[in-house]
């Protein structure tokens, strides 16, 4: 089972969550987006722009269910709607973990939220870093261990 997956909480009322967690951790401004295909949440936090993207799957992706049996068409939109209930719920958790991690001094805020900073091409450090993380792999050219020979 999947985290959410039964969430009844509309996506309106985990945004909402969001941004208030964001004001409560010291957050300093806000924004949300969305298009057809990502919903998008920024903020500055720590002199940080952070930015998350959720992806948003086309409704079709709901014609059949998780077992591959076709979904009755009047259940299609609740199902799409349920999926984004789901992902808003997910990312509640997780930015609420990592600011907890945070203010705990479990963790760097720097360090949780690498990933998801925004660098000034406008790129998130994890776009800028999982092509090169891929391209390592691939080759099977590793950097050194400790900075020590190869």
């Amino acid at each position: 089972m999947k985290y959410a997956e039964n969430t009844s909480v509309p996506v309106e009322k985990s945004k909402m969550e969001i941004e208030r967690l964001l004001m409560r951790y010291g957050a300093t401004s806000f924004a949300s987006g969305w298009d057809a295909e990502r919903a998008v949440i920024q903020f500055e936090c720590r002199k940080r722009r952070i930015k998350f993207v959720i992806p948003i799957p086309p409704v079709s992706d709901y014609t059949k269910t998780p077992e591959g049996r076709a979904r009755r068409v009047e259940l299609v939109q609740p199902a799409w709607e349920q999926g984004c209930r789901a992902k808003w719920r997910a990312l509640a958790l997780i930015i609420k973990a990592k600011l907890e991690a945070v203010q705990s001094g479990v963790s760097l805020f720097e360090d949780e939220f690498v990933a998801y900073t925004i660098m000034p091409d406008g790129r998130t450090v994890g776009e800028i870093i999982h092509p090169a993380i891929e391209e390592t792999y691939r080759t099977g050219k590793m950097p050194p261990m400790l900075g020590m020979g190869t």
